[in-house]
Parts: C-alpha cells; structure tokens; sequence
C-alpha cells in the first residue's frame, strides 16, 4: 500500500485522542505525513454563539490538543504534520454533515488513509464520533476506525 498522507479527524475527546495515535503510528510505517482535522460539533458552535461557552477557552484547548499530537508525531517521525478545522454542520447547506466535511477535507488534502474514532452512540456523541460510519461507509480511502 502506498500511503503519502493520513487524515485524522479530531474533535478533543479522549476517542480522538486515541485515534490520533493510531494514525501516527500509520504514518510512521508507511513513511507518511500526517493532516489532523479539527472538526468543530454543531452542539459547541451554538455554545459560543450563545455565550455559554468561551470561543477564547475552546482555541485554548484545541491548540493544547492540537500541540500534544504533533509533539508525538515529532518525537517518532519527521514527516510533516498539518492542521485544519472545519465545522460540522451548515446552515445555509443542508448536506453537510460531520461525514461528508471529512472527506470533503480528505478529497481536497489528497488523503490516501484516513482514521477516524468511532464512538459508541450516546447523548453526548461528538461529530467525529458520528462521521465514522458515513466515512466507512464512502470514503473512497482506505479507513482505519478506534
């Protein structure tokens, strides 16, 4: 298998952490760059629309996370690390869903592998969470999911 690219679709959660790992871990045998998606959940954008959460405390902890996985991809692999984010939902586009923006991103980063968490079904069920069954099920890459 030839793999230049591994997309990892994070949204914070210890899920995501996990699979974030994972997808080091492919990068570094397959000699790989590594592209982490930050996926903004349609529940935390309202949130900081409202007021009820800080979009200052968020970028906060997206950063943090953000740092935490690219000091583990550097400290075994000198690949490039990227990242990007997207939100998970649309107001004006009623096709969008976590899903499709996964692999809208991974269409538009050339992704050749892709490894998304997948959650168990709960309230509290986060967009990377959900798109792992729609990205199963049409990503055209290969899909690792933890």
């Amino acid at each position: 298998m030839d793999i230049d690219l591994v997309l990892a679709p994070v949204d914070g959660s210890d899920q995501s952490e996990r699979a974030a790992e994972y997808a080091i871990a492919v990068a570094e045998r397959y000699d790989a760059d590594l592209h982490l998606l930050f996926v903004i959940d349609e529940r935390l954008h309202q949130d900081i629309d409202n007021g009820d959460v800080s979009a200052a405390a968020i970028a906060e902890e997206h950063q943090a996370f953000t740092e935490s996985i690219r000091e583990r991809f550097r400290d075994v692999h000198d690949g490039v690390f990227e990242t990007s984010s997207a939100t998970a939902f649309s107001e004006t586009r009623l096709m969008q869903t976590p899903g499709s923006v996964v692999l809208d991103v991974a269409e538009d980063v050339d992704a050749d592998f892709i490894v998304v968490p997948r959650e168990e079904r709960s309230e509290g069920e986060k967009a990377v969470g959900r798109a792992a069954i729609y990205v199963i099920e049409y990503a055209s890459q290969p899909v690792l999911t933890v």
